[in-house]
Formats: C-alpha cells, sequence, structure tokens
C-alpha cells in the first residue's frame, strides 16, 4: 500500500525539520525526499544484514513434530 500524499507531505516536512539545521542549508522538497529514503534505504540493509546474521533456531516451529499414536512407551 502506497502512503497517501499528506503522509508524504508530512515525512517530508519532517524531513526537513531533522535534516536542515543539520546541514545549515535551505532543504527543497526533492532534497528531503532523498533524505529520507536514504535513510529508509540504510536501515532496511541494516536489518536484513542483521537477519542475516541471526542463527536459525534448532527447533523451528513450522515444521509439525510427528507422532506415532499407536506407539506406547513402556518406562519399567
Amino acid at each position: 500500500m502506497k502512503p497517501s500524499h499528506a503522509a508524504d507531505k508530512e515525512l517530508i516536512g519532517r524531513t526537513r525539520a531533522v535534516w536542515q539545521p543539520r546541514l545549515r542549508r535551505e532543504l527543497t522538497d526533492e532534497d528531503a525526499r532523498q533524505v529520507a529514503e536514504n535513510v529508509t534505504g540504510f536501515f532496511s540493509i541494516l536489518a536484513e544484514w542483521s537477519r542475516a546474521a541471526t542463527p536459525a533456531p534448532a527447533n523451528t516451529s513450522d515444521v509439525p513434530a510427528t507422532s506415532n499414536p499407536g506407539q506406547v512407551c513402556d518406562e519399567r
């Protein structure tokens, strides 16, 4: 689902408010859009690397356990 135009405008405004003082120059809407896109891409890559570095669990819940209802455990 694509964000609404109002959400885009709000993101651009917030991006300008955060980055403009740090860059010490006037940011255009296009500048702010590019900053937001680059920051989003940066954190997406960090998240991807984090998922790739996390080892898979030994016991995954997506594989159902198998059982044999006819088998009886005799513990004597």
